[in-house]
C-alpha cells in the first residue's frame, strides 16, 4: 500500500499534515513508499530540550519520563510547549518496495534525519541515556522517513558524533551562507551556541574584512570562547530578552550604526525584539530560533516603525547539510570545538 509522500496518510483524526497533527501514528508496518529506521538517537532542538529540562528540574529520570509521555500521547517527538522536535541518527532496516533502487540509501546504511522529530513517526522502547550537556537522548526504538524526508548519510571522514552535533542546525549556517554579502555588519544572537557558532563561521566567511560580525552571548566565559576562537570581530554580553540594552550594545561595537543583518540563535523567548531593533530600515531579520514568537516579532516591528525584511528560519535549504560539513572539514577551530561541545 501507498502513502501520501508527506505522510498525511498517518494522521489520526484530522485534515492537516503531520507537523501541525496533534497526534500521528506510529505503527512501524511501513508503506510501500516509507522508509523503516532502527534509531540510536534523538538529538532535541535546543528550545525543545531546554523547557523540559527547566519543567523537570533538570532531573532525568523525570525528563525521561516526559519524554516517553510526548511520544506516547503524540506517536512523535513533538514538545507541545515549543511545537519543536530535533533530529534522529539511526541505521536503514527496511525500504519501502516503491522506493527500492530509486534513492540512494540500502539496508544498513546509517543516517541523520534531517526533518523534524515534530513530524516523524517514533516510537520509543527505552531511553537508554540522556545526555543534557549535548541535548541527546540515546534510545532504543524504530521511525519512519517519508517519501519527501530528507536526510544526510553520515560522513565516512570524521567522527560521527562530530557531524551529528552540527547536522541538527545546519539550516542556520546555510541560511547565512545565503544572506550575508560582502561588506555586511551582523549580529548573531546567541553566538556561543552550536547555531550560533556555525553562523559565526559562515558570516565572516562571507562578510570578509570590511565586514563585522557581532556575537551577543550571556556571560564572559562565552565571549571570551568565541572571541579566543576567531569566531567573532566583537562579542558582546547582554541579555538578549533586554532589547534596548541589545541596541546600546550593538552601536556601542558598531561604530554607532545599527547592523545589516541579525540571526537570532537563541533558546529562550522573549528575544524578538532584540533581534530587530538594532537592524537599519531595510535590514533583515533572521529568525532560527524555535523559541519566537512570530506574532510578537511581527507586531513589536510595526510598534517601532521598522521597515526591515523578517525571515521564518527554515531548516532546510538546498545542500545545507554540504555546507554545514564543509565549514567542519575547513576549520580545525569548529572541529575541535564541536569535539567537545558544551554549551547549548
Amino acid at each position: 500500500m501507498r502513502g501520501c509522500k508527506y505522510g498525511t496518510h498517518r494522521v489520526v483524526g484530522e485534515n492537516v499534515l503531520p507537523q501541525p497533527a496533534k497526534k500521528i501514528s506510529n505503527d512501524m508496518n511501513i508503506y510501500d513508499n516509507e522508509i523503516l529506521i532502527d534509531v540510536q538517537a534523538l538529538n532535541i532542538d535546543s528550545a525543545s530540550f531546554t523547557q523540559i529540562e527547566e519543567e523537570c528540574n533538570h532531573d532525568v529520570e523525570k525528563i525521561k519520563a516526559k519524554i516517553l509521555e510526548i511520544v506516547e500521547e503524540k506517536g512523535k517527538m513533538q514538545n507541545p510547549v515549543t511545537g519543536s522536535g530535533g533530529m534522529l541518527i539511526g541505521t536503514i532496516e527496511k525500504i519501502g518496495s516503491d522506493l527500492e533502487g530509486k534513492i540512494d540509501l540500502k539496508v544498513g546504511d546509517k543516517i541523520a534525519t534531517l526533518v523534524s522529530l515534530s513530524l516523524t513517526p517514533l516510537k520509543i522502547e527505552e531511553i537508554v541515556d540522556i545526555k543534557s550537556d549535548i541535548d541527546r537522548v540515546e534510545i532504543e526504538g524504530k521511525a519512519i522517513l517519508f517519501e519527501s524526508g530528507i536526510y544526510a548519510k553520515l560522513p565516512t571522514d570524521m567522527e560521527e558524533t562530530l557531524a551529528l552535533a552540527a547536522l541538527d542546525v545546519a539550516g542556520a549556517p546555510a541560511q547565512t551562507q545565503k544572506l550575508v554579502k560582502e561588506g555586511q555588519s551582523v549580529l548573531i544572537l546567541g553566538a556561543a551556541g552550536k547555531s550560533g557558532m556555525l553562523c559565526c563561521y559562515e558570516a565572516r566567511k562571507k562578510a570578509g574584512k570590511t565586514g563585522k560580525v557581532i556575537g551577543l552571548v550571556i556571560n564572559k566565559e562565552q565571549a571570551d570562547f568565541i572571541k579566543e576562537n576567531d569566531l567573532v570581530d566583537e562579542a558582546i554580553i547582554v541579555d538578549a530578552q533586554n532589547p534596548n540594552a541589545v541596541l546600546n550594545k550593538v552601536l556601542e561595537v558598531n561604530d554607532g550604526k545599527e547592523v545589516d543583518l541579525s540571526i537570532n540563535c537563541v533558546n529562550v523567548s522573549n528575544t524578538e525584539m532584540s533581534t530587530i531593533l538594532p537592524v537599519r530600515d531595510g535590514g533583515i531579520v533572521y529568525f532560527f530560533s524555535m523559541a519566537t514568537a512570530f506574532t510578537k516579532a511581527a507586531l513589536g516591528a510595526e510598534g517601532v516603525g521598522k521597515d526591515v525584511d523578517m525571515i521564518i528560519g527554515n531548516g532546510y535549504t538546498k545542500g545545507h547539510a554540504d555546507v554545514t560539513l564543509t565549514a567542519l572539514r575547513e576549520s580545525e577551530t569548529l572541529r575541535n570545538i564541536f569535539k567537545n561541545y558544551t554549551y547549548n
